[in-house]
């Protein structure tokens, strides 16, 4: 049987299209900017937090709506990839209503090291970001096999690897291994633009 992902209305296409550059966008700047901010110490969730932090919580919340008008874009292309997508985009507005807890020194002034004690919004941030990747990365494999069974061989693997980059960051960082926000960073800036680079361009016909 043949699927097609077929091109939605202008308008939502654009949404998820856009989504991802912006959110990368404005987190970027504002690591370079920020004072204290240090991306291999920081995960730019952190970027929530101090008297800017409303910047960063509009960034995820705009994000996280762009997704969700956009994720019909894969409706006709199987229910997975619009729930995939549609708990990717809540996830992300949740995470930047339940903020991080400041922490490593930033925002400047804050004692060096993790905080002793999550609190509550903390616990929320955490778990909405979990929630959110491992359904970015879930929509990434399905992707791949969509792409694989069109016989798109390169995109299925830049889907798989965009995936894989998400995890394995993600996983890094959970485990507190060197560098891990760094990681994290690459992988979800890597599955975010992946999506939205496919959201962007023509239908895509699978098996």
């Amino acid at each position: 049987m043949t699927v097609t992902l077929t091109r939605p209305t202008s308008a939502q296409s654009t949404t998820l299209a856009v989504a991802a550059p912006l959110w990368v966008a404005v987190s970027l700047v504002q690591a370079a900017t920020r004072e204290g901010f240090d991306l291999t110490r920081h995960p730019l969730s952190a970027l929530s937090t101090g008297s800017l932090g409303w910047l960063q919580i509009t960034n995820f919340v705009l994000a996280g709506v762009l997704i969700l008008l956009g994720a019909t874009r894969f409706t006709s292309g199987g229910k997975a990839v619009t729930r995939l997508l549609t708990v990717y985009g809540a996830g992300m507005i949740a995470a930047g209503v339940f903020t991080p807890d400041p922490g490593n020194g930033f925002p400047a002034g804050t004692p060096a090291g993790v905080p002793a004690t999550l609190s509550w919004h903390g616990i929320g941030h955490l778990a909405a970001g979990s929630v959110s990747f491992l359904a970015l990365a879930a929509a990434c494999y399905v992707l791949a096999r969509r792409f694989a069974r069109a016989g798109n061989r390169r995109d299925a693997v830049v889907s798989a690897v965009a995936g894989a980059a998400l995890l394995v960051g993600n996983g890094w960082a959970m485990t507190g291994g060197a560098g891990g926000s760094l990681t994290l960073a690459l992988g979800v800036i890597t599955a975010m633009l992946w999506v939205s680079a496919v959201a962007a361009r023509r239908p895509v016909r699978t098996r």
